[in-house]
């Protein structure tokens, strides 16, 4: 997994970056495949805004994210780019395999 976490009128300080990656360390158990993300942090006035666009094999995910404080931001971000690969993982997943006669061989 590639983080890429740059800013948007403020500067991303070594702290913010270190805890954006130890936040999204969590969404490597959903995913096999090597994948990026990139975040992006700014101010939305009063608000602190985080948005992440996270690129898998041949799919884009998007979420975004606003708080009263850049943490608490970096922690809504992280808690819906994980619900979305969760979904993203089910969509995948064939839940049916077996349940068809076709499919067990027992057809016909």
């Amino acid at each position: 997994m590639q983080i890429q976490t740059y800013g948007h009128d403020i500067e991303v300080t070594p702290a913010l970056r270190e805890y954006v990656e130890t936040k999204f360390e969590r969404l490597g158990r959903h995913v096999e495949r090597p994948f990026e993300v990139r975040v992006q942090l700014g101010l939305d006035k009063p608000n602190h805004k985080a948005e992440a666009n996270l690129t898998l094999a041949g799919k884009a995910l998007h979420a975004d994210a606003s708080a009263v404080d850049m943490y608490a931001a970096i922690d809504l971000l992280a808690d819906k780019l994980d619900r979305l690969l969760i979904k993203h993982h089910k969509k995948q997943t064939d839940h049916h395999r077996g349940a068809s006669a076709a499919r067990d061989g027992s057809f016909g």
